[in-house]
């Protein structure tokens, strides 16, 4: 009898863990699949939420946890906990001895743990590769993860072109759209008073689900951008619940939170929370009037719920987007504008460029037909016109 190919899955953040969870399951599910899963990042930091509890809840045994001590945000904390998750993933892979790394996205704990795959000759499987974000970092974090990676899981043609002009073999590049859409598909809603019970508090006449993260590439890592959210967001009427969840663990992180802090003390109009996890996320989503600021839920999941979205500044530049997102400048009165222009936006039947909600099953099929570890392993650059 065959052994059962191991996937070893690496999370680090909330956001990557949403869309990596329905390819968890059908991982798990499968016969000739072994599920091994690696928690890093902000999942094992209280300032972030504690997440890894969200993954225990959900079901999922943990083989290994590498902490990364992310205490503060500065370049240089940001190194060395990126040193700690390529030292530790090392262990791990030397311990748990998979077929496969299974990464999705564009962190710098993601990038850490593809090196040390590298190094151990194993194979790596990479979803999202050939997305565009210009205004971060991230975006030449997930060029390189491509080079590093062994198979392509991207989430629409045009990615999947952009990662072919990058030299890869067709054979290793799959289109198979984002699998954070399988959530939609598989969860069970939250509606009414469940899911204010669960939110503990009442939505309003009107709501907001306001996330910022920093843009890493610009000087003040975005601070300014949010501050002209907050103005903004302040010109709406107190009747316009704000929704807001905590920033991601990059650099300037720390800056936003406090300015969210100083900003939401005292409303009644701000709910704050530093993970809501994806039941409470997308049930609130498909609740409110427009997903505001500049992650990229806004742009994978809300089209498909029929919600618009106001993206906010440069962070998500160059990224494919649904008719239902618009796009503003970081100013006060342009958000402001934009977001009553979302008021009036029809989303429903928008048409979402990310796939159709059944990404987790391709992705296993591309996993159980993938090549031996030789095969893999042994990549060439393909010119073009070859």
């Amino acid at each position: 009898m065959t052994a059962a190919r191991a996937i070893c899955v690496v999370t680090g953040g909330r956001a990557e863990y949403g869309l990596l969870q329905p390819v968890m399951q059908e991982i798990r599910a499968a016969p000739d699949l072994q599920l091994q899963l690696v928690v890093t990042g902000s999942h094992l930091e209280p300032r972030f939420g504690m997440t890894v509890e969200q993954i225990e809840a959900d079901g999922f045994a943990i083989d290994a946890r590498v902490p990364l001590g992310l205490a503060q945000d500065a370049p240089g904390d940001i190194v060395r906990g990126m040193a700690r998750c390529l030292a530790g993933v090392s262990d791990v892979l030397d311990r748990l001895n998979p077929d496969l790394v299974l990464l999705l996205g564009d962190r710098y704990e993601i990038l850490a743990a593809a090196q040390a795959a590298l190094i151990h000759g194993v194979p790596v499987a990479h979803v999202a590769g050939g997305d565009v974000t210009e205004g971060a970092f991230d975006d030449s974090i997930r060029h390189a993860l491509t080079k590093l990676a062994h198979l392509h899981l991207t989430t629409s043609a045009e990615a999947a072109g952009r990662v072919a002009r990058m030299g890869e073999e067709p054979w290793r590049i799959h289109v198979v759209g984002s699998p954070g859409l399988d959530q939609l598909r598989r969860l069970e809603l939250l509606e009414g008073e469940a899911l204010e019970a669960a939110l503990g508090a009442p939505l309003g006449v009107r709501n907001l689900l306001v996330t910022w993260h920093p843009v890493t590439l610009e000087a003040d890592r975005g601070l300014a951008g949010f501050e002209a959210l907050l103005a903004g967001l302040d010109t709406l009427p107190r009747e316009v619940v704000k929704w807001v969840t905590r920033p991601n663990a990059d650099p300037g992180g720390a800056a936003v939170e406090a300015a969210l802090d100083r900003w939401a003390a005292g409303r009644d109009d701000v709910h704050v929370f530093a993970s809501m996890g994806q039941l409470r996320y997308l049930s609130l989503m498909a609740q409110v009037d427009a997903v505001v600021g500049n992650s990229s839920s806004g742009l994978y999941e809300a089209p498909s719920l029929g919600v618009p979205t106001v993206d906010v500044g440069d962070r998500q530049k160059g990224r494919l987007a649904a008719a239902s997102v618009i796009h503003c400048r970081g100013e006060p009165q342009a958000i402001t504008d934009a977001i009553r222009q979302a008021f009036d936006l029809d989303g429903a039947g928008v048409s979402n460029p990310y796939g159709d909600g059944d990404s987790a099953r391709r992705i296993v099929e591309v996993l159980r037909a993938a090549p031996d570890r030789r095969t893999l392993l042994a990549k060439r650059f393909h010119e073009a016109s070859s």
